[in-house]
């Protein structure tokens, strides 16, 4: 399986995805421990994928997104953004109205 399908497979595989560097429990970079806290902030469920497992899929996902950064972040197969983008969503509200509306909410 290629990279952009190994993409495309984590894609479809949750309404969610978070490509990071280390797990939710044990992020490995500051960046993606803030969008993992925002992501458990809204009550998310999502996947995510540790790009330092698979340096080829990390090489590819700066590609395949047009975004040179990680940590990214994918509602139903679309990239919302970075870090900061995601801070400025969880601050104004919308990333809990995106997560809510992609019905990817931990329930009681």
């Amino acid at each position: 399986m290629t990279a952009i399908e190994r993409i495309e497979a984590y894609l479809g595989s949750s309404p969610i995805v978070l490509f990071m560097k280390g797990s939710p429990d044990f992020p490995q970079c500051g960046f993606s421990a803030r969008v993992v806290g925002a992501l458990h902030a809204c009550r998310a469920t999502f996947t995510h994928v540790d790009v330092l497992e698979d340096p080829e899929l990390r090489q590819t996902l700066k590609t395949y997104s047009n975004w040179p950064t990680i940590p990214q972040l994918y509602v139903e197969g679309g990239l919302v953004g970075g870090c900061d983008i995601v801070m400025d969503m969880h601050q104004s509200g919308d990333l809990s109205r995106m997560v809510k509306q992609a019905g990817a909410v931990l329930t009681e």
